[in-house]
């Protein structure tokens, strides 16, 4: 039986391990829910948990999957094993199907009808450039109408009446693929956004593949997800959600929806998105309402670091079976580094050029030794400032295919890639060893 199982249990795991900052003093979910989470990123604080919030009575959760500490607790794993862990996961055979019960925690209550009104949430205004108050740490749950297969989903959300969300849905996503495969593609489509989850449940939402995501977060668990059907919409939801909305998006109601604080780093554009109508808001006695701060670590996390990096050690690994690599927050899913053992003075620039080709994002590459820690930005800039011979180490690809919203891209996501080898050229000019100190117990000299 894994021991985290809902977001009550996780909150719980973080706190055991010095993982949790709560915070009792007054703040509001204007902005300084998210200013505060984010400097606790920052700092390796830990996740935050707030329980005195100026606006409601709910406590207020963020910051849960924000490192890699965190994110080793909620895969329930060592923080070294969280690749494979989640490699094992991805692999279609591995996936465990949901369990399906007639109970679930958010059925203790529910508002419909004219009780129906988004205002009984704390939804925050994160960053000070976002067009208003934006859920942002629901989690979409949809069915496609043809397979009946489930689909997990990110979707950012403007609050634009009591009743009225703004959808964001780009068109390559599942969301938009079901409601376009339909008879009707502008008939409303039943959506359900479960919000304070188990973290497997938002790790796996992040994942793009062709199965249900909850068989994912099965894997993850090693057991079955609970659901629950929904009370308006026919919808299998995880039954430990914290708080459920339910709904239908209207493609053919539009509404401007945004800007929002996104990946990149920026702050996306206004879009034409089609509007959701909520049809019921369940949730748990005394809820807790979960966010995920846009634009900052666990928005990089969740949408493009664990789901992608277990592609990008497959395809390095066709290359060279031992090398490592990871995708660094800092980077915003645009950048990875890779570690080797440097045996032939072109590997680092063919393991570049495999990532470049495994994930589209990927734009930025560069290649260390081991004696450089891969986790520290400082150390990379170091082997780069150090081991990089500009015209010799470094080569470009141009008029490349990557992310429509990368910021160095044209509209259609062209750009240029780059690959820098940053790894010990000792054929070049011996330098013998890096300099290094043990690190050291300083409890053991230091008086209390």
């Amino acid at each position: 039986m894994a021991e985290i199982n809902d977001l009550r249990s996780f909150i719980n795991v973080l706190e055991e391990n010095g993982q949790l900052a709560e915070i009792s003093k007054e703040v509001s979910i204007n902005h300084e829910i998210a200013d505060i989470t984010a400097s606790l990123a920052r700092s390796d604080g830990g996740a935050a948990f707030f329980t005195n919030v100026k606006e409601t009575e709910m406590p207020i959760f963020a910051g849960g999957v924000s490192s890699h500490k965190r994110t080793a607790l909620a895969l329930e794993c060592d923080p070294k094993s969280i690749i494979d862990v989640m490699g094992e996961a991805l692999e279609s055979s591995n996936g465990i199907s949901t369990q399906l019960t007639t109970e679930a925690d958010w059925h203790e209550n529910c508002l419909t009808g004219d009780d129906i009104d988004l205002g009984v949430l704390p939804i925050p205004k994160h960053s000070r450039g976002d067009g208003g108050s934006f859920i942002t740490g629901a989690v979409s749950v949809t069915k496609d109408p043809v397979s009946g297969r489930g689909n997990l989903s990110y979707n950012r959300m403007l609050v634009l009446e009591k009743n009225i969300l703004g959808f964001n849905v780009n068109e390559w996503r599942d969301v938009g693929t079901f409601m376009k495969s339909r008879p009707d593609p502008e008939a409303p489509f039943p959506v359900a956004l479960a919000m304070g989850l188990d973290p497997a449940i938002m790790i796996a939402a992040g994942v793009r593949t062709p199965v249900d995501e909850l068989l994912i977060a099965g894997a993850i668990r090693n057991e079955g997800i609970k659901v629950c059907k929904g009370k308006t919409v026919d919808i299998d939801i995880p039954a430990h959600s914290e708080i459920v909305i339910e709904g239908h998006i209207r493609p053919a109601q539009r509404a401007p929806e945004g800007p929002l604080a996104e990946f990149h780093g920026y702050h996306g554009e206004m879009w034409d998105s089609p509007t959701l109508e909520v049809s019921a808001i369940s949730f748990r006695h005394e809820p807790i309402y979960q966010t995920i701060i846009p634009g900052w670590y666990e928005h990089i996390y969740i949408g493009n670091i664990l789901p992608r990096e277990p592609l990008l050690r497959k395809h390095i690994r066709h290359i060279d079976p031992n090398a490592d690599v990871i995708i660094p927050p800092y980077g915003n899913g645009f950048m990875a580094v890779i570690q080797v053992d440097r045996d032939n003075p072109g590997t680092p620039k063919n393991l570049a050029m495999a990532a470049m080709s495994a994930h589209i994002n990927i734009r930025n590459v560069v290649v260390v030794d081991r004696d450089v820690n891969m986790h520290e930005s400082s150390e990379v800039l170091w082997a780069i400032t150090n081991r990089v011979h500009w015209e010799r180490d470094v080569f470009q690809v141009g008029e490349a295919q990557g992310h429509e919203m990368d910021p160095t891209a044209d509209k259609r996501g062209i750009s240029t890639k780059v690959g820098i080898d940053a790894t010990y050229k000792r054929e070049r000019r011996e330098y013998g060893e890096r300099v290094a100190y043990p690190s050291i117990d300083l409890s053991n000299f230091l008086k209390g």
